[in-house]
């Protein structure tokens, strides 16, 4: 009985080994911890050492979101939370506060499987001008077009319509642009990285086709309703004359939901 006591331990395959290497992978399951662990975690540290570590993170999210990268929790536990994991939910949502009441920004996760977390804030055209031309945030202006395009469309287009769309705007995709450099690369793989795009290659194509559709981070960020509205103001049309997209903008408002939810 003890030799088989110790096979089926020595077997098991949730030995202290192999949570140690698990946490250290940062795949631990923080989403388990409980509040009384986390206020015990609290106890190890000063509230000094807890609001310097918050702010480490608040600086981490801010210098990756300057090129909109989404942020994985493993890259954040390794490379900044590291020993302070087992208060992992707490600095989030202190850092969430941060987010909101000091810079005005949400903060969403927006894989609860891969625990993927962005930043985000609303893309609005500036003073009704075609946002294009905006010398504010050129690459704004290009964004909000193809999602223009994408929303008026259905919800789907194929990429030849994008680049036919753009060259009437005199941004010709296979030419350098002064303020974007290689526009068919900001938009197949920058704005792809960064959600705000979906770029499928479309099947059985020959040559192949690609059609685009809005990413993740355009659902939550983009109001359909200003995409409308801008598109009325371009073609000099009553935004509810486009029957469709005028329901869709209305009736399916933006409502992300904090991050920090997921935390507790």
């Amino acid at each position: 009985m003890t030799q088989r006591k110790k096979g089926s331990s020595s077997q098991n395959p949730r030995s202290a080994d192999a949570t140690l290497a698990e946490e250290e992978d940062g795949d631990f399951s923080f989403t388990q911890l409980t509040t009384s662990q986390v206020q015990r975690g609290l106890e190890k540290f000063t509230t000094a050492q807890v609001d310097q570590k918050t702010a480490e993170v608040v600086q981490y999210f801010l210098v990756k979101d300057q090129k909109k990268i989404p942020i994985r929790r493993a890259d954040l536990v390794k490379n900044v939370v590291k020993e302070y994991r087992h208060i992992y939910p707490e600095i989030m949502a202190r850092a969430a506060r941060t987010f909101d009441q000091v810079f005005g920004l949400l903060l969403l996760e927006i894989d609860p499987k891969s625990h993927i977390y962005i930043l985000i804030n609303k893309l609005e055209p500036a003073d009704g001008a075609p946002p294009i031309d905006s010398p504010a945030n050129p690459k704004t202006g290009l964004l909000f077009v193809v999602l223009s395009v994408i929303f008026m469309k259905g919800g789907v287009v194929k990429e030849s319509l994008i680049w036919n769309t753009l060259k009437k705007l005199r941004v010709d995709p296979g030419e350098k642009h002064e303020e974007f450099g290689d526009v068919k690369k900001v938009i197949t793989d920058e704005f792809v990285r960064q959600r705000y795009l979906e770029f499928v290659r479309i099947p059985h194509t020959e040559p192949v086709e690609h059609e685009f559709r809005w990413g993740q981070r355009a659902d939550l960020e983009v109001s359909k309703a200003k995409i409308l509205e801008f598109m009325g103001q371009l073609h000099e049309q009553d935004p509810q004359s486009w029957t469709q997209q005028y329901r869709e903008a209305h009736s399916t408002p933006n409502s992300p939901q904090a991050s920090t939810s997921s935390q507790r």
